[in-house]
């Protein structure tokens, strides 16, 4: 491996994303939908696998704690944290059911789903993905640039323009960051 052209890779996706008007839309509709269900006390889940349950839980952490200042937490859950919840389920029903069986006992209506996965077709973020909109949750997608399942279930889909799974997580916890700071910024400063 090359350390220049790794770092030439990471920088070029993340310039796709600056350049790119529909990602940055979407990255607001989904920052303002999120501050829409802070509004109406309704809270955030997480879940991802592997590096993407560290971004799952990662962006709870900004979230219940905070991000750029001092302000009231915000309630947010990542489904990857509870190992006899995800050991219970994973035995009694199969790990593709790990985070649709958390969706089906903790999410309500109103509620925000952030759904990471790389490939955008982890089996059991997509069965989450399904629970949660039967239970009128919106869900945002974080996932890699290959047409995808996840592509045509989310409300608000991020695809990182790369094929690089390292690179893909990379730009997401950017994607993760640029969110968390903005839904602070709206709820607590009015912007």
């Amino acid at each position: 491996m090359n350390i220049k052209d790794y770092i030439k890779a990471s920088i070029e996706t993340k310039t796709k994303i600056l350049n790119d008007e529909k990602i940055l839309q979407t990255i607001e509709k989904a920052a303002s939908a999120i501050v829409e269900a802070y509004k109406n006390n309704k809270k955030v889940l997480t879940a991802g696998n592997g590096g993407s349950a560290g971004d799952a839980q990662h962006i709870a952490g900004e979230l219940v704690s905070k991000f750029f200042f001092d302000r009231p937490a915000l309630s947010a859950v990542a489904l990857s944290v509870d190992t006899s919840i995800l050991t219970a389920i994973g035995n009694d029903y199969g790990y593709e059911d790990v985070f649709k069986r958390q969706i089906e006992a903790n999410a309500n209506s109103g509620d925000i789903f952030i759904a990471i996965s790389t490939s955008g077709n982890s089996a059991n973020i997509i069965k989450a993905i399904k629970s949660a909109k039967l239970k009128n949750v919106t869900v945002v997608g974080l996932t890699g640039a290959k047409e995808c399942k996840m592509d045509e279930l989310c409300d608000y889909i991020i695809k990182v323009p790369s094929d690089s799974t390292p690179i893909i997580q990379e730009s997401q916890i950017m994607v993760a960051h640029i969110i968390c700071a903005l839904v602070e910024e709206k709820i607590f400063k009015g912007k």
